[in-house]
């Protein structure tokens, strides 16, 4: 799902909670930094990438096909994120983390990845350009909030850009999802059918659907929770501007 996963600063507390933590040492510091820094370079990478391949066909048809490969790297990459909260450097929920992470490296692989079919599909574009923008957003915030030196403007860009960034992702990886199962039902795609000497079966169509319907619930909360924590964190700045 395209909520940004919350832990990879000892700032993105801030985003599940009002209880403060210790900060990392210095060591997990630096190492938080240094990861921090490649992401952010990695989905630059991604940006221009999609920038340059759309100037030179002068047309966004296709373009996941010229960033595929750092798409996959980076997007993959953040499976480390689930690590750091594990471990304890990063003090944000395991379980939240790891359901966006995986959300994303599986519509990346196991959806955009296995069904070649669906690449060509707008909708595809569409939930690349909300990652990137946000991801790029999101590390950036991460960096000068691990140097304790946090520009007011990415700061609201974190909390700002993401009102029309996570629908647009989410509509794209709908669409995505939507254009990939009559391929998987065609194909039998990851699909287990009965009988087999485990007794098991599986049928991923129907299991794709039911990805589609968790949609529902679960991107509202993650949604409305974001517009409080923007209200927190930017609200008492612009309740001042309006002041002065």
């Amino acid at each position: 799902m395209s909520g940004a996963a919350p832990g990879t600063s000892k700032a993105a507390h801030s985003d599940v909670g009002p209880k403060k933590k210790k900060g990392p040492g210095a060591l997990a510091t630096a190492y938080l930094v240094i990861y921090n820094v490649v992401m952010t370079a990695g989905w630059l990478v991604i940006a221009v990438g999609l920038v340059r391949a759309y100037l030179a066909r002068g047309s966004y048809h296709g373009l996941y096909y010229s960033i595929e490969k750092p798409l996959k790297f980076f997007q993959t990459g953040a499976i480390l994120e689930i690590l750091h909260c594990a471990v304890g450097i990063v003090p944000s929920s395991v379980v939240l983390t790891g359901f966006q992470v995986m959300s994303r490296v599986f519509l990346t692989w196991a959806v955009t990845h296995s069904v070649r079919e669906v690449q060509s599909e707008d909708s595809v574009l569409l939930f690349v350009t909300a990652w990137t923008v946000t991801e790029i957003i999101r590390y950036s915030f991460y960096t000068f909030s691990l140097l304790n030196h946090l520009p007011y403007l990415i700061k609201w860009a974190r909390y700002t850009f993401f009102i029309v960034l996570y629908p647009m992702g989410v509509t794209g990886e709908l669409l995505t999802i939507y254009a990939a199962l009559p391929y998987v039902q065609k194909t039998g795609l990851y699909s287990v059918t009965l009988p087999n000497k485990y007794n098991f079966s599986f049928d991923y169509y129907t299991f794709l659907i039911l990805v589609m319907i968790s949609y529902i619930p679960l991107f509202p909360q993650l949604y409305f929770h974001m517009i409080r924590q923007r209200k927190k964190v930017l609200g008492h700045i612009e309740d001042y501007s309006k002041v002065e």
